[in-house]
């Protein structure tokens, strides 16, 4: 019997470790990414960072461009869950919202949050992409999944009976401004906070895209 348990708890020890050793080297993945490009970074380097063996490395990720899709997978969705982005409850809440207005400036809330973990990671790859194939692939799937996920939220507006422009034009306003670069000018190069982004991001949608409905400039002085 005693056996029995102690393989148990010997099975459970090496499942928690490889999932550490798992969070470790994804961490790592991404800061290395983003701080020292795609391109420059080797299997050895994100070891010697999430301070495991380069076969450990290989054993859980096979290589270096399934490592970069699942660094990516994880920045979107925020954890390791196999859920897709549409599916998850930050996102439920907002296509719930029956008032276009509300479920725009939640939709910001919400995208904002999304571009501080994508944001910087994905502005890396776009510079890698000129001479990596993998980065390059990463970068085409990114803002093809983006695409056709916008595509859903413009046409949940539409039926809303609101929208001031068409559907297509909608999911190109929402496209456009929800690619990094905006977030990473006025946050990352700007020094604006979160809420302040995602407060103006929310309020450029509802005027640009609902009909009727102008919004009141914020405070000029902002608030970083």
């Amino acid at each position: 019997m005693s056996d029995g348990v102690k393989r148990r708890y010997d099975s459970s020890r090496r499942q928690e470790q490889a999932r550490e050793n798992r969070r470790r080297i994804l961490a790592a993945a991404q800061t290395l990414f983003i701080d020292q490009g795609y391109g420059r970074t080797t299997i050895a380097d994100i070891a010697g960072a999430a301070g495991v063996a380069a076969e450990t490395v290989y054993a859980a990720f096979r290589n270096k461009p399934t490592l970069l899709h699942r660094v990516w997978d994880l920045a979107v969705g925020g954890d390791e869950q196999d859920v897709h982005l549409l599916d998850r409850p930050e996102l439920r809440a907002v296509f719930a919202e029956p008032d276009l207005v509300t479920r725009l400036t939640r939709f910001a809330e919400v995208n904002t949050a999304i571009m501080r973990r994508t944001a910087p990671l994905l502005l890396a790859l776009r510079g890698a992409a000129a001479s990596d194939p993998a980065a390059a692939a990463l970068v085409a799937r990114a803002d093809d999944a983006r695409l056709e996920a916008i595509g859903t939220h413009a046409a949940a507006a539409a039926r809303t009976g609101r929208l001031g422009v068409s559907e297509t034009e909608c999911r190109d306003v929402l496209w456009s401004t929800t690619d990094g670069t905006l977030w990473h000018r006025l946050v990352a190069e700007r020094g604006w906070s979160d809420a302040r982004y995602a407060g103006w991001l929310g309020r450029m949608w509802v005027s640009v895209l609902v009909a009727g409905h102008e919004v009141p400039s914020a405070d000029p002085g902002g608030s970083r």
